[in-house]
């Protein structure tokens, strides 16, 4: 009896090539009857239009949006390698940006002491470039990458600006200390231009942070007006003549009736020092 029960529900398997064979007969059928029954299939080719081709062009939808984005997943890693090479790029012409303006902020400079070298051409001078200074905001004490070795000794006057910036008050064999004339300790002889009038400018950094030095001594009856000239003396000991130190903003007479004091504005800018010219020549005597 168990034998006859497993016999009726053996499984029947069906074979793919006979799958296969039988869709074929199938679709070789249909084909013969739409040929002879056309109007027979017609409502349903058209139930079968109406349901596959939304569903073909969903399909076509979604497969060019997948095909975009396969696209643009391809382009990515191009995109990537150019944007780091413009990187790149940009990056070298900012370098090059950055040392042309260097380059030509330091010709303008040159240029200008070109024009200060012509301005003293009687003078032997040399070039040098500002290598350290004190720790104020300005430029009162600092150095210079010449010395004794390039001809400089102490007492050679430093120009810089439109005119007199200091003078060298210590020389070694490839370096010199400059006093400039703001410093507390500076006292330069001076005179008036047109009047020739003699005087003193002494040297303040709380002076110069207002933007003047204070030039005394003047005589009184001395012609002094707004917009004069200061230049060293010819009785300076320290200072070669004829150098051009400011200009007089404001004159009033000092409380003793005697003498009047001047307000000037430096013809050099004592903030950004960077190059100055160093004149070789010195007075014959030299009192420190």
């Amino acid at each position: 009896m168990k034998r006859s029960r497993n016999r009726n529900h053996k499984k029947i398997e069906i074979t793919p090539k006979y799958f296969l064979l039988a869709l074929t007969i199938l679709c070789v059928l249909l084909m013969v009857l739409s040929l002879f029954f056309d109007g027979l299939f017609k409502p349903l080719r058209n139930f079968a239009n109406s349901f596959i081709q939304p569903m073909q062009k969903g399909v076509n939808t979604v497969g060019e949006w997948a095909e975009s984005k396969v696209d643009a997943l391809k382009n990515y890693d191009k995109l990537i390698k150019e944007n780091d090479e413009l990187r790149d790029e940009l990056s070298k012409c900012q370098t090059e940006l950055a040392k042309y303006q260097l380059d030509s902020y330091e010709l303008e400079r040159l240029q200008k002491l070109y024009k200060l070298d012509e301005q003293y051409f009687d003078y032997s001078k040399t070039a040098a470039r500002v290598i350290s200074k004190d720790t104020n905001n300005w430029f009162d004490v600092f150095y210079i990458d010449k010395g004794s070795e390039d001809g400089i000794s102490t007492g050679c006057n430093v120009l810089y600006g439109n005119g007199l910036c200091g003078i060298v008050i210590e020389t070694g064999k490839d370096y010199s200390k400059v006093r400039a004339i703001i410093d507390d300790t500076s006292n330069v002889n001076a005179m008036i231009l047109p009047s020739e009038a003699i005087c003193n400018v002494s040297g303040s950094i709380s002076n110069y942070n207002k933007g003047y030095l204070i030039v005394e001594n003047i005589d009184k009856d001395a012609s002094v007006s707004k917009g004069d000239q200061i230049v060293t003396s010819y009785v300076s000991n320290k200072y070669l003549p004829g150098i051009t130190i400011g200009y007089v903003t404001e004159v009033k007479y000092d409380s003793n009736n005697l003498t009047k004091t001047a307000y000037i504005t430096p013809a050099a800018d004592f903030s950004g020092i960077q190059e100055v010219l160093v004149i070789l020549d010195t007075k014959k005597t030299v009192i420190e």
